[in-house]
């Protein structure tokens, strides 16, 4: 495997996942067109989106960092960055759902508090861009690994 090429894949990966949910938030933006601040208990979305946010926001790291702490030192970098980007992919699903689930409650209800959840979660996504150095940092690998990533 080829590092310079499994780096360049997750980020683009990671783009076009965001991607993705920005213009599904904009393409919802534009169908509503209008803002309900109204929090008078009306509707159960406004009690489902920020459980499910807390939960892909907390359960993406926690999942993050159980599996990325699974990776045993003696297998090969290969192996090791395969693992690696499955834990990646979980992450971003876990923190895509929610996103998601605020998008459509706000476009059932036009209440603006998903939307901001959302819009928050998608900011959250676009930080976890995958680099170098987040791989180094969460991967268990030899100093010749090390300088094996940092010189992809």
């Amino acid at each position: 495997m080829e590092l310079k090429n499994f780096i360049k894949s997750l980020s683009i990966m990671h783009l076009f996942l965001l991607a993705g949910l920005s213009i599904f938030t904009i393409w919802v933006i534009f169908q509503i067109n209008t803002f309900n601040t109204s929090s008078n208990g009306e509707s159960i979305f406004l009690y489902i989106v920020p459980v499910f946010a807390m939960l892909g926001y907390f359960g993406s790291q926690w999942v993050f960092k159980k599996m990325t702490s699974k990776i045993e030192g003696n297998i090969k970098l290969g192996d090791k960055l395969k693992k690696y980007q499955s834990a990646l992919h979980l992450k971003y699903a876990l923190i895509e759902i929610p996103a998601f689930i605020g998008l459509f409650a706000y476009y059932s209800t036009g209440n603006a508090l998903p939307l901001v959840i959302s819009i928050c979660l998608l900011a959250y996504l676009g930080v976890q861009r995958p680099n170098k150095d987040n791989i180094i940092k969460n991967t268990p690998l030899s100093k010749e690994e090390k300088i094996q990533v940092q010189q992809a």
